[in-house]
């Protein structure tokens, strides 16, 4: 497994656990991988210190003047589930449901074959891959702790 520090397009720092360097590069190009703080899928490798087991085990102390990085005023997870769940709600209510032919819609909207408006609906993994491959942007709902039931 390698643990990735990531940040979408308006700088949000947040990790990630993959299987490999190759499952990252797909899942990111799927646009499976999306910041925890506002969907965003468009999301790039920060720089990080490599992590080298060694046979010997030092003990490390921190200096004073490392820097690490902290956030105020951010909302506990009852609280961001919340907000999630607001958000959710609102793309549905202002979207329409296509189910599973959103990919064939999507498409027709891209290329302007229909009405451009809000939609959602499920789309696999070969049909999220073929649309990022053609440059059609889409957002996958926000996943809510009660999906996972």
């Amino acid at each position: 497994m390698i643990r990735y520090s990531l940040s979408c397009e308006d700088g949000h720092p947040f990790e990630a656990w993959f299987a490999s360097s190759v499952a990252f590069e797909e899942q990111r190009g799927s646009g499976l991988v999306s910041c925890p703080l506002c969907a965003s899928t468009k999301v790039e490798k920060m720089l990080m210190a490599p992590s080298v087991s060694t046979s010997r085990r030092k003990r490390r102390s921190v200096p004073e003047r490392e820097s690490v990085p902290v956030a105020a005023n951010v909302p506990s997870d009852s609280e961001a589930a919340g907000m999630l769940r607001k958000l959710r709600e609102r793309l549905i209510e202002n979207a329409e449901h296509v189910g599973d032919k959103f990919a064939e819609e999507a498409r027709r909207i891209h290329y302007k074959e229909a009405e451009k408006r809000g939609i959602y609906g499920q789309a696999t993994s070969d049909e999220a891959r073929a649309l990022v491959e053609e440059g059609i942007e889409f957002h996958p709902l926000p996943v809510l702790p009660e999906d996972h039931n």
